[in-house]
């Protein structure tokens, strides 16, 4: 139940979909001189090192974040939020979505980020420090539903399970429903992988019922190795911020090849 590590995958094209929607969510919310929280339901060790064993292993970053950064635009918040990790933490660094997001927020807005593998856990504890962060190695699930709703009110929620419980795909879209009754003015962003099998499907069609005003937004790509059933990348976003819907479309021009920005 505790075996995925994001290392052999930071980076990938499904980073690069859900990190840049994650930033220009964030930077929407930081218009606004209001506190606001994050909160993350499987964080991971929140830094990468694009250099090491586990990401050349699979070379999954070279044909993500290596292949696509320099066609995005320098001013992009995820862009913005790259140069401030390399600067901290060399050149091979990359940010998680908890760094990328503690990277982003400001003094006054509260983090709580959920993470219970153990190594993973001690990672993200070393990476991330502050006053406003607080790390829980719990089950994501049971925190957010534990915060919600949080304080301050305004804010976003990114759940991103490694879906190796096929369970999850059953379960998720109850624990949506629960999370939304009780903090039903929050953005919650919930990551999915396409999947050849289709596991995936019934699981939005449950979703786009219980909450027809929301964004879904695919991209595909071809699968990373012969016999790997991901060939996509998916953004489910319930309460979704003003202009998403665009940004998402200029996301995909990016990410159609490199030199092209949308």
């Amino acid at each position: 139940m505790l075996s995925y590590q994001h290392a052999f995958h930071a980076g990938n094209l499904a980073d690069l979909q859900k990190h840049a929607a994650l930033a220009a969510m964030l930077d929407y919310l930081l218009r606004k001189d209001k506190p606001l929280s994050y909160v993350e339901t499987h964080a991971g060790r929140g830094l990468y090192d694009l250099g090491s064993a586990e990401a050349l292993k699979t070379g999954e970053a070279a044909q993500g974040i290596l292949l696509h950064e320099a066609a995005l635009a320098e001013d992009h918040p995820y862009r913005r939020a790259l140069a401030a990790v390399r600067a901290r933490h060399g050149p091979r660094a990359y940010p998680g979505s908890p760094l990328l997001a503690a990277t982003l927020l400001r003094r006054g807005d509260r983090l709580h980020l959920a993470e219970l593998h153990p190594q993973e856990h001690a990672g993200l504890v070393q990476a991330l420090r502050g006053d406003n962060i607080r790390i829980h190695r719990q089950d994501g699930y049971a925190l957010a539903q534990s915060l919600c709703p949080p304080e301050p009110r305004r804010g976003l929620m990114l759940v991103d399970p490694p879906y190796e419980l096929k369970q999850d795909y059953i379960e998720i879209p109850r624990f949506l429903a629960a999370i939304h009754r009780a903090w039903n003015v929050g953005i919650l962003a919930l990551w999915y992988p396409v999947l050849t099998s289709g596991l995936h499907l019934p699981m939005l069609e449950v979703l786009e019922q219980s909450f027809p005003e929301a964004l879904r937004h695919e991209i595909r790509f071809p699968p990373v190795r012969e016999g790997h059933r991901m060939v996509g990348s998916g953004l489910f976003v319930v309460n979704p911020p003003w202009g998403l819907a665009e940004e998402m479309a200029r996301i995909d021009g990016w990410l159609a090849g490199p030199g092209r920005t949308g």
